[in-house]
């Protein structure tokens, strides 16, 4: 009897020592979280939010404390956006949308919004038909870049309370209907038509007023070679006439006779000059001549 109840005694023991080390090997699992560092883990107790876990070893208060949420932050992208909206001007676009956000604040995700992704999709969408409604079509194609920054900022400022960062918005396409495309490449084309005649008078334009130019510094040049032969004339004659006053009235004489007598031998050593007829008035120059040198001699 005795021996039944030591030995009922030692298997009670056992059991005991087995559900002990069960119940410590089950706290420490409980209580014990290792979270990957792509995520973390939002903790409550007695459903109120206790803790949130970040990458690594982290350790919670067994059988009160619950990983509720397990959270990736990890960015994120939603699905291309289509959306019809209408500029300044009247003209229905429709637009491509895509926008990336990640998660930072878990406690404010998990709480305060249940669909995440179509609540930004919603957001953006009011957004930006709001800001393409502020301006026009050709305002809209050339400046992309300002709607989307546009669009991020005031993303960013309406989902902050949802712990959510929106790390990207972009425009990726703005389409139009056939018909605004037909009367666009319409006026296109017309432009271009405008811009080339533009082009071909101002040539015209620049062709004359060259050749207006040329003209003008052509007679500016002869007008100038004009002046330089009568300055030229001018001297000859200033010269002779000084000549004249210094010299005497003789030596210019004496000058002319020289030039005659010299033109009435070229004039006779020319080839079939063998008669030369001169008026009797030329006789007498020529004497005349033949005198004064004769008497310079």
């Amino acid at each position: 009897m005795n021996i039944e109840n030591q030995l009922a005694g030692f298997v009670g023991a056992n059991i005991f020592l087995i559900l002990l080390a069960i119940f410590i090997i089950l706290c420490i699992a409980k209580g014990v979280r290792i979270v990957p560092q792509s995520d973390k883990y939002v903790v409550e107790r007695f459903g109120r939010l206790r803790a949130v876990l970040g990458p690594g070893i982290n350790f919670i208060i067994p059988f009160l404390d619950r990983v509720a949420h397990k959270v990736s932050i990890f960015e994120r992208q939603l699905p291309t956006a289509h959306q019809d909206a209408i500029t300044t001007d009247n003209v229905l676009v429709k637009v491509e949308t895509s926008v990336f956000y990640r998660i930072t604040e878990p406690e404010k995700t998990v709480y305060r919004i249940r669909d995440v992704d179509a609540a930004i999709a919603t957001t953006v969408a009011g957004i930006v038909r709001s800001e393409i409604g502020k301006m026009e079509l050709d305002h809209l194609q050339s400046n992309r870049a300002e709607v989307a920054t546009n669009v991020r900022e005031q993303v960013r400022l309406l989902v902050d309370d949802w712990g959510i960062e929106v790390t990207r918005a972009e425009i990726l396409d703005v389409n139009l209907d056939d018909a605004t495309r037909t009367a666009m490449l319409q006026q296109l084309n017309a432009e271009r038509a405008r811009r080339a005649q533009v082009t071909e008078a101002e040539g015209k334009k620049r062709a004359v007023e060259l050749n207006a130019d040329a003209e003008l510094y052509a007679a500016e040049q002869e007008g100038k070679a004009r002046r330089i032969l009568a300055d030229a004339e001018a001297y000859a004659t200033t010269t002779i006439a000084g000549a004249i006053r210094e010299n005497g009235l003789e030596a210019a004489q004496y000058q002319v006779a020289l030039k005659q007598v010299e033109a009435l031998n070229k004039l006779g050593g020319a080839a079939g000059s063998q008669t030369i007829l001169l008026p009797a008035s030329a006789m007498d120059a020529f004497g005349e001549a033949f005198k004064m040198l004769k008497g310079k001699q």
